[in-house]
């Protein structure tokens, strides 16, 4: 995982994952907010965001972006434009995760696949 300049790998067991991350991004998060970034030019920088690729996805979710639906070219391209950049392997991994939880479809054929809303966002 990187957020801004720090990179983190974590080793733990697969049940123990999700809390590690979560603790590891309130962690960070909370630092990068008692910590003051310098200032470019008199206007403060703006905040460093710490998000999990997943996060990511679904924020576009609820931002009714998949309404149409989208490759994986794609989403990995909007993450990148919002200033997250994810390996593409992680993007489809945070993909195939949100078809199980039942957030997403996916139609096609392997390494073609179309992501969509599978339910609107609440």
């Amino acid at each position: 995982m990187k957020i801004g300049e720090i990179e983190i790998e974590i080793e733990s067991q697969e049940d123990q994952l999700q809390s590690a991350v979560d603790k590891i991004l309130s962690t960070v998060t909370e630092k990068l907010r008692d910590t003051r970034i310098a200032t470019v030019a008199e206007r403060p920088a703006p905040p460093l965001r710490a998000e999990t690729c997943k996060g990511v996805i679904q924020k576009l979710w609820e931002e009714n972006w998949f309404t149409h639906p989208r490759g994986l070219s794609e989403v990995h391209s909007e993450m990148a434009r919002q200033g997250f950049h994810y390996d593409r392997t992680a993007v489809a991994h945070a993909l195939l995760d949100l078809v199980k939880d039942g957030i997403l479809t996916r139609e096609g054929k392997p390494r073609r696949y179309q992501y969509a809303q599978k339910r609107p966002p609440p």
